[in-house]
């Protein structure tokens, strides 16, 4: 197993483990003191453990090797599995948009303590910790699992903070803070899940390149002099790769082995600028 994979096999661990103790610490907490946000907030911690486990599952599929059944490896799991999070991540979304529109009705009222105040403040350190973690590793790797781990912990970074400012408010009386901070949160999740299911959606129906990325190399194969024209490009993603498919017209007079020459300069070139491209295949057409 490779680098890229081991760190997300870590934090993904480590996820499971931060996320299960705050969410037995939060609902205790929430139950007691009868703050709807707490008690929102602890199932969003088991949501947490959910996305945690996808993502240490779905990167122990993803890094297994190329075989017969899998040609170009396993890394679609990524995408596969970070679906199943944006998915996780709606549902807390609804869940909790729900919630806090029933809190509004019912004028729930939440009890003041010290004790929610200190509980919002440790998963605030925790998750933003985990959150500059992740994102160190993301940007490093970049792996859409890491990607929606980040996610993740960035919005519970935010809806803690809300529970908080509606604790605070409490304080003086102002219950319905609670519950419309609820609801704006809500929505955010929804927004950054529906963004996290179209990028994975987009991978798994073998989205191709961006036109940039084509236009480049479009334009270091035709810096070959020996190439007339490239008749087709395709691409698609395995993973957080891409195999690309060319068509390209030599002259009819070029000896065969010097055209494959050519194509196989061409297929090195472009995987050595292009980090982002596992497989080149050319098909060589003499004009």
């Amino acid at each position: 197993m490779n680098k890229r994979f081991q760190n997300t096999r870590k934090i993904g661990f480590l996820g499971i483990l931060a996320n299960l103790a705050l969410f037995i610490c939060k609902l205790v907490v929430g139950f007691i003191f009868k703050s709807q946000s707490m008690i929102a907030d602890s199932f969003n911690s088991i949501g947490d453990v959910f996305a945690s486990l996808m993502t240490f599952i779905g990167n122990k599929i993803a890094s297994g090797e190329s075989d017969d059944d899998h040609n170009f490896g396993h890394g679609k799991a990524e995408y596969i599995f970070s679906l199943f999070i944006s998915i996780s991540i709606l549902i807390i979304g609804i869940k909790l948009l729900f919630d806090s529109i029933y809190s509004i009705v019912i004028k729930n009222e939440v009890i003041f303590s010290y004790h929610l105040i200190l509980v919002c403040l440790m998963t605030i350190i925790i998750k933003t910790s985990l959150y500059f973690y992740t994102k160190k590793y993301y940007l490093k790797d970049r792996n859409i699992l890491l990607k929606s781990s980040m996610i993740d912990h960035r919005n519970d970074v935010f809806l803690t903070c809300g529970v908080l400012i509606s604790i605070l408010f409490s304080k003086f009386n102002i219950h319905f803070v609670d519950s419309i901070i609820g609801v704006l949160i809500s929505l955010s999740f929804l927004l950054s899940g529906i963004k996290l299911f179209k990028e994975s959606y987009n991978v798994l129906m073998d989205i191709s390149l961006d036109l940039e990325t084509k236009d480049k190399i479009l334009n270091c194969i035709l810096n070959n002099n020996d190439i007339i024209l490239v008749d087709d490009i395709y691409s698609v993603a395995i993973g957080d790769k891409y195999i690309v498919v060319l068509t390209i017209s030599v002259s009819g007079e070029m000896k065969t082995f010097d055209s494959h020459d050519v194509a196989s300069r061409i297929e090195r070139d472009i995987k050595n600028k292009f980090e982002n491209i596992k497989e080149v295949f050319i098909h060589i057409h003499p004009i």
